[in-house]
Order: C-alpha cells, then structure tokens, then sequence
C-alpha cells in the first residue's frame, strides 16, 4: 500500500515560487532566524520579476522599475520552520498604485498547504537620479495586474 501525495490547494491569485532553506539559515535553536523569512521573500520576488525581464544588473539609470525602495515592511510569525528543504513563498500584489505597490507574501509548505510567516510589503519606485517616487512602467504594469488579488 502506498500512500498519496497530498493535492496542493489551488491559488486563487498570486504565484508560489519554490525557495530552500540551508542549514546556515537556521538559529542556535535550530529554527529559521526571523531575519531570513524577509530576505527568502526579497529573493523570491527578484526571480518573479526576472522571469518579466525586471531586474537590477549594477546600474541604476538603466535598472528601470527595479530601482525601487522600501517604505514598509510587515511580517507576523505563524508557525516555526525547524528544518531545512524546500519550501515556498506564495507572492502577490495588494495594491498597485502609480509609483508604489503594496504586495503581500506567505512563508509556506512547498505545497502552499501550511504557512509559517505572513506579511505585506510596500515598495516605492524611484527616479534613479533624483531617488524621488516616479511611475511604473506599462511594462510593470501589466506583469503586476496578473498578481493583483481580487477584493472578493
């Protein structure tokens, strides 16, 4: 007898992108350090944005839409990850204004079945040479509407 794989719950909205968690990526306790759950999530979204051909490649003038900075960050602790191995970020957007964006992100089971941490993070796209808020481009855009979360 063998036994079935649990079915992954369809998304609704968003994108689940696989991440792994290292052995270095664990505290003295054993347990993923708070600090790491941020920076899976900023590598997870990096991949998602490269897969549009947004990404950040040493120069700023040139770096377009991913010349950004964040203005906010919110992140709550559900459950602890207390092993390495794959794991996943499910990632969408929130709101998608002008020059900013709220997106939000689950810490989860490679599957999406189970979440260890949950938040929101608002972003601010930037003019390269005068770090003022300046507009997404149509580009941007229309990648982030196929993210954004319905209001239901």
């Amino acid at each position: 007898m063998t036994a079935e794989a649990p079915i992954a719950p369809a998304l609704s909205y968003g994108r689940l992108v696989p991440v792994t968690v290292h052995f270095d990526d664990l505290d003295a306790l054993g347990l993923l350090h708070n600090a790491r759950y941020p920076l899976m999530v900023e590598r997870a979204w990096s991949e998602l944005w490269q897969e549009h051909g947004i990404r950040f490649d040493g120069d700023w003038a040139a770096a377009g839409d991913a010349c950004n900075a964040v203005r906010e960050l919110r992140i709550s602790y559900d459950a602890p990850v207390t092993r390495t191995g794959t794991y996943a970020v499910h990632l969408w957007l929130e709101r998608l204004g002008n020059t900013g964006l709220t997106y939000g992100f689950r810490f989860c089971s490679a599957d999406g079945a189970e979440t260890y941490a949950q938040g929101t993070r608002v972003l601010v796209r930037l003019d390269a040479s005068t770090l003022r808020p300046a507009p997404w481009s149509e580009r941007f855009r229309a990648a982030g509407r196929e993210l954004l979360r319905s209001a239901d």
